[in-house]
């Protein structure tokens, strides 16, 4: 029973019922598994599993208070999903959300294509590709109401590769972790560049996880320049 993650969801308004955490304990431990033949996850402990993965994928919800829009049929993007974080949680916990995973490393895309048909998610897409690519898409490019990233990127660099898939009015989530000032200086002129606005820094307060995550919220006010995002590898080793 992950009582740390019952109370957690409670705590940000969203209370899961009994088959949500059974779908949470199935997630686990078909990762556990999965994890001992793949390098999928370096976190193995069933406690941290609980809180660094699946409450801190749902801290988003902290981000979505005012956006009302994202309770109905919203469409949400997690870029560099990796083993499912927060795509999964999030979809477990708010099942009207239509999510989108897109990940680029082919044995993590066969997991989330493997644990979404387990838990029997509907209105899941799973998406094998590349962020620089891909948001050049006219299916794709801004048309998402949210987009959410964890990679372990600095901002300006995510900011490059997600606000070319938010609408207007949408808004982008980059989770940190650590003192963001500087990342949050280093990224002004991207944000800017990009079609964004910064609206606010959340700090993250949930039982289990340490007080240095935060959700970096970016609202789309304009559209991104055709340009962007420039071609794979160069937001990360030349951010703007």
């Amino acid at each position: 029973m992950m009582q740390t993650l019952s109370v957690g969801a409670s705590l940000i308004g969203h209370p899961l019922d009994p088959p949500q955490m059974a779908r949470f304990e199935q997630y686990m431990r078909i990762l556990l598994e999965w994890n001992e033949r793949f390098n999928l996850t370096s976190i193995t402990s069933p406690r941290e599993i609980e809180t660094r993965h699946f409450l801190d994928s749902l801290s988003v919800v902290l981000a979505l208070e005012h956006e009302p829009v994202v309770l109905r049929h919203s469409r949400l993007l997690d870029i560099g999903s990796g083993a499912g974080f927060p795509g999964i949680p999030l979809k477990i916990a708010i099942p009207e959300l239509e999510v989108y995973l897109l990940e680029a490393t082919g044995k993590k895309v066969d997991f989330l294509r493997h644990i979404t048909h387990v838990l029997g998610l509907s209105g899941i897409v799973v998406i094998h590709g590349r962020a620089e690519e891909l948001g050049h898409q006219a299916t794709l490019r801004e048309t998402f109401d949210v987009v959410v990233s964890r990679a372990v990127a600095p901002l300006a660099t995510l900011v490059e590769l997600g606000l070319p898939f938010v609408r207007r009015d949408g808004l982008f989530i980059a989770m940190k972790k650590g003192d963001t000032s500087t990342e949050l200086d280093h990224a002004t002129t991207a944000v800017s560049l990009l079609g964004g606005h910064l609206q606010e820094r959340i700090d993250v307060d949930l039982p289990g996880l340490p007080g240095n995550h935060h959700l970096i919220c970016i609202r789309k006010t304009g559209p991104t320049p055709a340009r962007f995002p420039r071609r794979p590898g160069m937001p990360a080793r030349n951010p703007l």
